[in-house]
C-alpha cells in the first residue's frame, strides 16, 4: 500500500508533471495546480540528456518526444575564428543507457505539451491560473488553501513551483536562488542543414555560443554574456543585440544568424543557482525540481535532474508503507547526486568567468559517468 493516498502537486512543470504522472498511475489520488494559465505558452528549445530520457520513457511519453524531437550522439567543439572551424566532435556519454541516444532537443511548449496531456491520462485531476495561499500541516495531513479561496486537505503536498518557489519559503526554507555573474540570450529559430548535433563554441567576444537542434525544421540558440539588466529593452532591440553578439561566430552560426528576423523568440535570463540543505521536507511537505535545487544550463542537466527527483519520490511513496519511511532513502538517492551537477556547473561557468582554460571535456565525462548510474 502506498505511503500516501493523496498528494497535491503545486507546478506543472516537468517535475510536477512527472510526480503526478507516477503517483497517479500508481493509485494514488492526486491534484496538480498550476499559477499559469497555460503550461505550454512560454519558453524556447530544451536539451535533454540520456538520464532525462530515461525518465520521460518511463512516464509513457518516449515515442511521442522522440516524433517532436531531433536526437544526437555527439558534440562538437568549435573555434571562435572566421570559419567556425571544427576543433573536435566528441562521442557523447549514453547516460541513459545503450538503447536511448545521448541527447534530444525539442521545442519546449511541445514537451509541456505532451506531459500535461499524460498527466489528464493517467488520471491526475489539474486546475491551471490556481496555486497555494496556505498550508496548515498535522500530524496526519495538510490543510492547502487555494488562490481561488477554496481549501482542502492532502497527505503530502509536493512542491515543485519552480526557482522562485512559494512552497519553499511558505515552509520556512530561506534558501535563495543567487546569480553567478552570466546572463543568456536564447532565440528558437529555423534548422539549417549543417547543423544537426550541438556545438558549443568557447570564446570570443561572448562566454558561449552555442545551438541545439530540436526538430527537423527548428533549433534553439545561445549566447553567454556578462550578465546585464536588459529588462528597459524592447523585443526589437534585444532582437539586435543577439544579432550583434552572434556576428562574431561562423560556421553554421552564419546561417542561423541570417534567420533571426522575429523579435518574439527571442529571451533573456540571468544564470541563477541554489542547493536546498538535505532534507527537502518539512513534515508533509517535500521540494523537487528547480523549488530544491537549480544550475546555470551549462551541462543542461536542469530538467533531468527534475525528473529524477520526481521518479524516485514517487518510486519511495509507492514502495513504501508509512511517510517516514521515505525521507532517508529519498535524500540518499538524490541529494549528493544533484548537488554534484549543480556544483559540476558552476565550475564550468566560474573557468569562463575567470578565463581560466579548465578540461571542460574531462569534466562533462565525470558528470557524464556520475549520471549513467541509476538516480
Amino acid at each position: 500500500m502506498p505511503a500516501v493516498g493523496s498528494v497535491l502537486v503545486v507546478g506543472a512543470g516537468t517535475a510536477g508533471t512527472a510526480a503526478a504522472i507516477l503517483l497517479a498511475e500508481g493509485g494514488v489520488s492526486v491534484d496538480l495546480v498550476e499559477a499559469k494559465p497555460d503550461v505550454t505558452a512560454l519558453g524556447s528549445g530544451i536539451t535533454l540528456q540520456g538520464n532525462a530520457l530515461r525518465v520521460l520513457r518511463q512516464l509513457g511519453v518516449w515515442d511521442e518526444v522522440r516524433a517532436h524531437g531531433y536526437a544526437f550522439d555527439t558534440l562538437g567543439l568549435r573555434a571562435p575564428d572566421p570559419a567556425g572551424t571544427l576543433i573536435v566532435a566528441l562521442d557523447d556519454h549514453h547516460t541513459g543507457g545503450p538503447e536511448l541516444p545521448c541527447t534530444l532537443g525539442m521545442y519546449r511548449p511541445t514537451l509541456a505539451r505532451i506531459l500535461a496531456d499524460r498527466v489528464a491520462a493517467a488520471g491526475a485531476k489539474s486546475r491551471l491560473a490556481v496555486t497555494c495561499s496556505g498550508l496548515a500541516q498535522e500530524s496526519d495531513g495538510v490543510e492547502v488553501t487555494f488562490s481561488d479561496g477554496s481549501t482542502s486537505r492532502y497527505d503530502l503536498v509536493v512542491g515543485a513551483d519552480g526557482i522562485r518557489s512559494w512552497t519553499r519559503r511558505a515552509i520556512g526554507i530561506e534558501v535563495e536562488p543567487q546569480g553567478t555573474g552570466m546572463g543568456i540570450w536564447r532565440v528558437f529559430a529555423p534548422r539549417p542543414a549543417s547543423v544537426s548535433r550541438t556545438d558549443l563554441f568557447y570564446g570570443g567576444p561572448s562566454y558561449i555560443a552555442g545551438y541545439c537542434p530540436t526538430g527537423e525544421d527548428s533549433l534553439y540558440a545561445y549566447i553567454v554574456e556578462d550578465y546585464q539588466d536588459r529588462s528597459a529593452l524592447s523585443p526589437s532591440e534585444g532582437l539586435a543585440v543577439m544579432r550583434e553578439l552572434a556576428a562574431a561566430y561562423h560556421g553554421p552560426w552564419d546561417e542561423i544568424r541570417a534567420s533571426l528576423t522575429d523579435p518574439s523568440r527571442v529571451n533573456y535570463a540571468r544564470f541563477e543557482s541554489h542547493v536546498v540543505p538535505a532534507p527537502w521536507h518539512r513534515g508533509r511537505v517535500v521540494l523537487i525540481g528547480d523549488a530544491a535545487h537549480s544550475c546555470p544550463p551549462t551541462l543542461a542537466q536542469g530538467a533531468a535532474q527534475a525528473l529524477e527527483d520526481a521518479a524516485v519520490l514517487a518510486e519511495l511513496l509507492l514502495a513504501r508503507d508509512v511517510l517516514d519511511d521515505v525521507w532517508a532513502p529519498f535524500t540518499e538517492r538524490r541529494y549528493e547526486r544533484a548537488r554534484t551537477v549543480v556544483d559540476s556547473s558552476l565550475r564550468l561557468g566560474q573557468w569562463l568567468l575567470d578565463h581560466e582554460q579548465g578540461d571542460v571535456p574531462g569534466l562533462i565525462a565525470s558528470v557524464s559517468h556520475l549520471l549513467a548510474g541509476p538516480a
